[in-house]
């Protein structure tokens, strides 16, 4: 499988299909058994998922891993402190109150993207699932990285707000020239987002497509999409 930098891909199939498995090996969390994983012509199979983070790496994941105890607005400040403006040692020793400014000011801008402005200084917590959800989206796209895998990022959400949340980062994504590998249950939301879409099956592509092409893909619609493809 190869996705071109910039592109938003959906990467579909059943429960075992190996969908998260592959976001963790192109993270480094895991190591695949065979094959091999490069990203911008350089081999990542083996590195670590640090070193691999910092070649521009980001992800979510399917369950939040969000700073509970911090407030929403610093939960993002933490994604931006990764990104090279900024960096982790000032963040730690404490930002010049000019770029702490406008860090502050990317953050609430991310916010409002987001619709998460009024919930800027609660516990992130103490906040619904699917309002935590999209914290995790603001927080990643903050750090801007160069490749961005996301893991169920609407899971959680209604399907306006999974809309409205997915084509946020997808605008954000084609202005900071992120590529987004998005893996995601709800068809729906898949087959009207994604640019392409590859399905798999028991560790294989199956099919692999803009969204009309996998969704007139018989062997798709029989395995996996079913009226859905039709909706």
């Amino acid at each position: 499988m190869r996705i071109e930098a910039g592109e938003i891909r959906g990467l579909i199939g059943p429960n075992g299909a190996g969908k998260t498995s592959l976001i963790n090996a192109i993270a480094g969390v895991v190591t695949p058994q065979s094959g091999s994983i490069r990203f911008e012509d350089r081999e990542i199979t083996r590195l670590a998922p640090e070193r691999i983070s910092s070649l521009g790496v980001g992800r979510t994941f399917q369950h939040v891993e969000l700073f509970r105890d911090e407030t929403v607005i610093e939960n993002v400040l933490t994604g931006l402190y990764r990104h090279h403006v900024y960096g982790l040692a000032p963040a730690m020793l404490g930002l010049r109150r000019g770029a702490e400014a406008q860090a502050r000011r990317e953050a609430a801008e991310l916010l409002r993207m987001f619709e998460l402005s009024s919930f800027a200084h609660a516990r992130a917590g103490d906040l619904p699932f699917g309002i935590q959800k999209r914290v995790d989206l603001a927080r990643a796209i903050a750090a801007r990285p160069k490749l961005l895998l996301l893991d169920e990022p609407v899971s959680g959400m209604s399907e306006a707000e999974a809309n409205a949340a997915i084509a946020t980062a997808r605008s954000l994504a084609h202005e900071r020239g992120v590529t987004l590998l998005i893996v995601e249950h709800n068809m729906r939301v898949m087959m009207r987002l994604a640019e392409r879409i590859t399905v798999m099956h028991r560790g294989r592509v199956l099919a692999e497509g803009t969204p009309a092409e996998v969704s007139a893909d018989p062997a798709v619609i029989d395995a996996y999409l079913g009226e859905v493809a039709h909706a």
